[in-house]
């Protein structure tokens, strides 16, 4: 069978004849996770405050705008993800995607924050909705195939989770690394504009710098793991047989859905995308108006999340190996927003640090730190749960449909992420935040009633999420007796191969 998954340990690597993974590999590997991490920190964080604060139009359109880019994903990325796992080329089945997506996800995304002027309300809702979506339908060709290639790249249960350790501090490092370099250096702080995030001339570096990174991120990934070609899993040679219907990929893809480990995380995941795409959408509204920080400071405290990052690379697979998976991704979710919600519930009730007190920054640092870096090590053993699904459900139908999961993955990611936007877009307008609020003159009542509305959400998102992973079934015992019972059916494959080849005809 031509390119049996990859695996990680050396015993492994010896039986199969495939050599380990390179550092320079799984450095490109993770980097790769940058373009995402980009991109989702640009939409999720700014484009709600560009558009709401500098642009003017209402929170509850551009909150709606973005929710409905759901729509295209739940078509684009199951497609994506189910071609990806029948075709067949000579750069595999996951780098044709990963390549073609380079140009035109720079392109949307710089597109996305410059609509043409004289446009209404309505008519810049749908210019964000287009080119929202064209961006996300984009970049999903490269972030499905590229985690999709986790469970091909080694199929131990530890050595995964390290690896997503891996993409998960890169991810985190491009998101938060290129917000905390354009809040330092990109948006500039005048008289007019003493808020730097507010003013609209920033935004044409910020965009540009974006598309730029995006693009050399996904370039590094596609290149840096083509070495890994032969070695991934290849779909399955084209038979002489009639070719599947539409219908018959449709079937085979909701066959793998019902995975009972699939469904417990998609179901989790929901619940927590919604709740950081609301996170994302709120966290410049509280820097700005209620703790009133500056430019200066809002790019330090966004470091914490590099920190917060380099701190659950190493601690996840800790964890993992300690409590197992499913129990640390549920513990470190609840507890960790719970840390993270502090500040804003002290607030409410006039409990914490006041605008300008020398103990507000580094207080919000390390809390912000803490509650990140537990979030993370959730997210990295979600992940790492998510690819022991594919040989979960490739015992149970028999075939290997990484493609499809991570395809659905992304789906509900995306689409989590808008409707968080589409929340936040409705907390604001519970609350009446105005348009082009003034930090200076904005009422203290207003703030309450945002920190009303968003607090018991929050929470609730989160908790609701957590208990959903009770469902999810695969241990270490059952991923390894499921990676035995494959192994047995591949090389059983191999020995019939040989068997029904001709005489003096080479073994394939």
């Amino acid at each position: 069978m031509s390119g049996e998954a990859a695996v990680a340990d050396g015993g492994s690597q010896a039986q199969s004849g495939i050599p380990p993974l390179r550092t320079g590999t799984k450095v490109s590997y993770g980097f790769g996770a940058m373009a995402n991490g980009i991109k989702s920190a640009a939409f999720s964080s700014y484009l709600l405050l560009y558009f709401n604060q500098v642009v003017g139009v209402p929170a509850a359109i551009v909150g709606t705008a973005l929710a409905m880019t759901l729509l295209v994903d739940a078509i684009v990325d199951p497609f994506l993800g189910r071609w990806a796992d029948v075709t067949r080329s000579r750069w595999g089945r996951r780098h044709p995607f990963m390549l073609a997506a380079a140009v035109p996800t720079t392109i949307f995304f710089f597109l996305t924050w410059f609509p043409p002027d004289g446009l209404s309300h309505v008519q810049l809702g749908l210019w964000i909705f287009a080119f929202a979506a064209a961006t996300r339908a984009a970049i999903s060709a490269f972030e499905i195939n590229a985690s999709a290639m986790a469970p091909e790249l080694t199929d131990v249960y530890a050595e995964r989770t390290k690896l997503f350790s891996l993409r998960y501090w890169f991810g985190y490092a491009g998101a938060f690394g290129f917000t905390s370099f354009s809040l330092a250096f990109i948006f500039i702080e005048s008289e007019e504009y003493p808020r730097g995030q507010l003013n609209p001339e920033s935004y044409v570096n910020f965009a540009t710098l974006g598309a730029i990174l995006i693009f050399i991120a996904i370039l590094v990934c596609a290149f840096g793991t083509k070495s890994r070609i032969p070695y991934m899993r290849q779909a399955d040679a084209a038979t002489d047989g009639p070719k599947m219907t539409m219908m018959g990929h449709l079937k085979e893809m909701f066959a793998a859905f019902g995975n009972r480990g699939f469904l417990a995380i998609f179901g989790f995941g929901v619940f927590k995308y919604t709740a950081i795409g609301l996170y994302s959408a709120t966290t410049l509204y509280f820097g700005t108006y209620l703790f009133q920080l500056n430019t200066t400071q809002l790019a330090l405290l966004t470091l914490d999340s590099f920190v917060a990052a380099t701190l659950a690379a190493p601690l996840a697979p800790r964890f993992s190996n300690w409590l197992g998976k499913r129990k640390s991704s549920m513990i470190f979710a609840v507890l960790g927003v719970s840390i993270g919600l502090t500040p804003l519930l002290l607030s409410l009730f006039d409990m914490f640090f006041v605008p300008g007190d020398k103990l507000l920054v580094p207080t919000l640092f390390v809390i912000g730190a803490v509650y990140g870096a537990m979030v993370a090590i959730s997210l990295i053993n979600t992940s790492s749960m998510l690819a022991d699904v594919v040989e979960d459900s490739a015992v149970e139908t028999g075939r290997h449909t990484a493609g499809t999961f991570f395809s659905a993955s992304s789906f509900m990611q995306q689409c989590s992420n808008a409707l968080g936007l589409f929340v936040a877009g409705q907390v604001l307008a519970l609350s009446q935040f105005p348009e082009k609020a003034d930090p200076a003159t904005i009422s203290e009542d207003v703030v309450d009633s945002l920190l009303i509305h968003y607090i018991p959400t929050s929470i609730t998102l989160w908790t609701v999420g957590a208990l959903i992973l009770l469902f999810y079934p695969i241990t270490r015992e059952r991923h390894e007796r499921n990676i035995e019972i494959l192994r047995a059916r591949e090389a059983e494959a191999r020995e019939q191969q040989q068997r029904d080849a001709p005489l003096g005809g080479p073994a394939r």
